[in-house]
């Protein structure tokens, strides 16, 4: 259950007015005009206008019970077990019982199966491959392999969330398939993430769809989530939101810093599937800040900055590292909201490194040099966004700013959810050159709204509200008729 901590209450005025009363509440048009909270304005809470001041959604009793739940013996567990297996080089052997990619795939496998067993139904598991043919670091056709669980939505099931690791690991010479290569903070860390929260919400029943994946061949080109991605969009599944745990196994830099209770979230701002069409019209209109990715990614910091994770969000305006990349990449691709997790400060000593002694320094990618308590934080993030986002509503679809009539009032339009908890909708809002959403209007259960406010000089989002009091994602509208 959540409870709604927005302060948000209905904005006092005489002049606000159902323009269509005739209609049903679906398409019903509300008139709202601008008018400061006065409490807010004095205490430096946001700029003048309607609205009171946005602020986070606290978890309810089920989130915390559920990140309570996280178990770090568990992770560092599966983390050491990873790395045990010598290398996971997709290039490895995939027939050997104790070494090699094959064998963690399946033992990633039958620990996923287990997890299932309990959920009654509701997570299905399956190693979903292809193969290969020869292209950039692979040299010969070669079986890609993702380890997938997907935990079935109950209300919403085609909404589905995914979160992915990636299993496969590498040295220094990436197409070093012999050598060992642990992969324990790359990316066993993600992979423990991913199979730890599989483990607490198959009992848990959610409204949507989230898919727990450990992907392959992510050191050699993104191969197995692109895979996992084109699987998904071939089957027309509305993926509202996708997270990739890559190098999430330490707070330590290379020059000892430490910043534990910190995770980095790169988001995107133009979008990688954008159009010249929508080029063009965000070029006109602005919305740089405003993608698909940077609203779940300020949804993430609204749900999962508190003391049930003892973390700091702190998102990163760029798609992902300086020219790198990881797995989120394959479903950006695709037209979808997605970012990367990884650990604030990277000690390089121990990423994608031969396992050796240098001048008394140890090199390699160990499991002597993560932090287990900071990888189950990230894991209590992890949990937070995904539990948030399939108990909430989806993401507002088809919301416009009205355009037909040049006004200094601003009317806003969506399609209304089909969530039978749906209880209504909120416009937020915020000054061009703020980072985050300042003030919310909530206007109820409607389609279509009017705000004395012009658009000309703030930007607008709207999301939608349930019973409980959980928000979506917010949706940047665009203009429309």
């Amino acid at each position: 259950m959540g409870t709604d901590d927005s302060g948000a209450r209905p904005t006092r005025s005489t002049r606000r007015t159902f323009l269509s009363a005739a209609t049903a509440a679906t398409a019903a048009t509300v008139a709202v005009p601008v008018l400061a909270d006065p409490a807010a304005a004095a205490s430096g809470g946001g700029p003048s206008g309607p609205g009171h001041p946005v602020r986070p959604q606290p978890p309810g009793r089920e989130l915390r019970d559920l990140l309570r739940a996280v178990d770090q013996r568990r992770i560092e567990a599966i983390v050491r077990r990873l790395a045990e297996f010598g290398t996971r080089h997709t290039l490895s052997t995939q027939d050997d019982p104790a070494r090699g990619i094959g064998a963690a795939r399946d033992w990633i496998y039958d620990r996923m199966r287990e997890y299932a067993a309990a959920s009654g139904g509701r997570m299905t598991v399956e190693l979903q491959s292809y193969i290969q043919q020869p292209a950039s670091r692979i040299p010969v056709p070669t079986r890609i392999t993702n380890v997938v669980a997907t935990l079935r939505g109950e209300t919403s099931p085609n909404r589905t969330y995914v979160v992915t690791g990636h299993y496969d690991s590498r040295c220094t010479d990436v197409m070093d398939a012999v050598s060992d290569a642990p992969g324990a903070d790359d990316d066993a860390s993600g992979v423990a993430v991913v199979m730890e929260l599989a483990r607490l919400m198959t009992t848990r029943p959610t409204g949507a769809t989230i898919v727990f994946a450990a992907v392959a061949g992510e050191e050699q080109g993104l191969y197995g989530s692109a895979y996992l991605a084109q699987q998904l969009k071939a089957a027309g599944t509305d993926v509202q939101g996708m997270f990739s745990d890559d190098i999430i196994g330490s707070s330590t830099a290379d020059d000892g810093t430490r910043d534990p209770h910190a995770v980095r979230l790169f988001a995107e701002g133009v979008p990688t599937a954008e159009t010249p069409a929508e080029a063009s019209t965000r070029q006109s209109v602005g919305g740089e800040n405003d993608s698909p990715s940077r609203q779940l990614a300020r949804f993430v910091k609204d749900v999962a900055e508190n003391g049930a994770t003892d973390m700091r969000v702190r998102v990163i305006y760029r798609r992902d590292r300086y020219l790198r990349g990881s797995d989120h990449i394959s479903f950006l691709r695709e037209g979808w909201p997605a970012g990367r997790f990884t650990e604030p400060n990277e000690d390089f000593a121990h990423q994608h490194q031969d396992v050796r002694v240098v001048d008394g320094q140890q090199f390699g990618d160990l499991p002597e040099f993560c932090d287990f308590g900071y990888i189950t934080r990230v894991a209590r993030v992890n949990g937070a966004a995904l539990w948030s986002l399939a108990q909430a509503p989806g993401t507002p679809k088809g919301a416009i700013i009205v355009t037909t009539d040049l006004t200094n009032n601003t009317t806003l339009r969506w399609q209304r959810g089909a969530e039978p908890d749906l209880a209504g909708y909120e416009v937020v809002w915020r000054e061009t050159t703020a980072a985050e959403w300042q003030k919310v209007i909530p206007v109820g259960d409607v389609t279509q709204v009017t705000i004395d406010l012009s658009k000309d000089n703030v930007f607008f989002g709207v999301r939608a509200v349930n019973r409980d009091n959980l928000r979506s994602p917010v949706a940047f509208p665009r203009p429309g008729s």
